[in-house]
């Protein structure tokens, strides 16, 4: 292997063993068990008391560890977001999980797109340039659909944008203002755990969350798919009468 082609490899797929790398070690060391409802519960008053001392330094540190999880993939994303709301508010906390999660996902956008896309492109026949095109044309309204409805797990929608290759700004965009909904909602719940955690009661995900915060953030979802159905259906009307004459 020549130092050129050495320098191409590592540069394609360099990011990507980071991350692995930065994942195992979150992983070993147990790091990723400690995202979770105990042990906020546990910390809860001295991370406040932090937040409320230094604001903008416990944003920051929360911002990046936000983008870290997401780029290397641990599931603590809703507990982080949650977590903006008990340590800033519902707005303020809101506003930096929506930032950490738009950061973090694009990190592992751009790292799947520079490591296999083009890769996967080049094959006879692929059928990724295939579904691509085809995605492309709506990709913005499909994106945001996608960001919109929590049920989309949030690593598969990085992953599969980055091999599709979707334009940086439009991903952007939809991955911003798609995660805006869920992540305030989120947040309004954090802003309340205060109170739970005074009250000694146990805290599960399951007595947190209810049909009433999930469905309307699904409806919106559902919304926001209806543009590029129509633009669908009147080109298949179109393309029928075409036939017809």
């Amino acid at each position: 292997m020549t130092p050129d082609s050495t320098l191409a490899w590592l540069r394609r797929f360099g990011p990507l063993g980071a991350l692995l790398i930065l994942l195992v070690v979150a992983l070993a060391t147990g790091l990723a068990g400690k995202l979770s409802l105990e042990t906020l519960q546990a910390q809860g008053m001295a991370l406040q008391g932090f937040a409320a001392a230094h604001p903008l330094k416990c944003a920051m540190i929360y911002v990046v560890i936000y983008v870290a999880t997401v780029s290397i993939s641990l599931p603590g994303a809703l507990i982080l977001s949650l977590t903006g709301g008990f340590l800033f508010g519902p707005i303020g906390g809101g506003a930096a999980a929506v930032t950490g999660a738009t950061g973090g996902s694009t990190v592992v956008y751009l790292v799947c797109r520079t490591a296999f896309g083009d890769f996967l492109r080049r094959k006879p026949g692929a059928l990724l340039s295939r579904v691509e095109e085809g995605f492309k044309t709506n990709a913005f309204s499909y994106l945001l659909t996608l960001r919109l409805i929590p049920a989309f797990p949030l690593l598969l929608v990085n992953v599969a944008s980055g091999l599709m290759n979707i334009p940086l700004r439009t991903y952007l965009l939809a991955s911003f203002l798609g995660m805006i909904p869920s992540s305030f909602v989120y947040a309004g719940i954090g802003s309340g755990l205060g109170h739970i955690f005074a009250s000694g009661e146990p805290v599960t995900m399951h007595s947190l969350f209810s049909p009433r915060v999930y469905l309307p953030i699904v409806a919106m979802g559902a919304l926001a798919l209806l543009p590029p159905l129509w633009r669908y259906w009147r080109r298949r009307r179109v393309a029928e009468a075409a036939d017809v004459k």
